[in-house]
């Protein structure tokens, strides 16, 4: 497989990721009017409720980023300059699989754990939900709060 071959293979991947994210266009319309709208929404929020509780916590980051992608695209890039057929594949191969895993290695000292807040929330239905984000934004207990993208943030309203 050239570079050529990879590139278009991973430029066919991403249109296919982006185009599961295009809309039809389709709208329904329940017959509210946007007031009516926006107090059943605030009433029943099924995102929003109340904080019952922060604490202070430590937060591990096991996510895999940058530099295991780097590494491996540098690894497979400089392990392809290295022979011809069958063995400049395995070299290609065994290039990614090592600057993945060195490039892994030199991100890990930047993802040790570190201190955040654990939110735990009471939401409308009853059920308490918990998240945990580096800073509180000044959220007490007490406060309304609507999650949005794993974060508690207050709710407008």
């Amino acid at each position: 497989m050239n570079l050529k071959t990879i590139y278009v293979a991973l430029a066919l991947g991403a249109i296919a990721l982006l185009s599961g994210c295009a809309s039809n266009g389709d709208y329904y319309d329940e017959g509210y009017s946007s007031r009516d709208r926006s107090s059943y929404e605030r009433e029943y929020c099924g995102n929003c409720g109340t904080v019952v509780a922060i604490e202070r916590t430590r937060v591990r980051n096991n996510e895999l980023g940058g530099g295991t992608l780097l590494g491996a695209v540098i690894g497979g890039a400089l392990g392809n300059q290295v022979g011809k057929g069958d063995g400049r594949k395995a070299a290609t191969i065994a290039g990614a699989v090592v600057g993945g895993a060195i490039g892994h290695e030199a991100e890990k000292d930047g993802r040790r754990s570190r201190e955040g807040f654990l939110i735990s929330v009471r939401m409308q239905d009853g059920r308490i939900q918990r998240v945990v984000q580096p800073d509180p934004y000044g959220l007490r207990e007490g406060d309304r709060v609507v999650l949005v993208d794993g974060r508690a943030q207050p709710e407008r309203g």
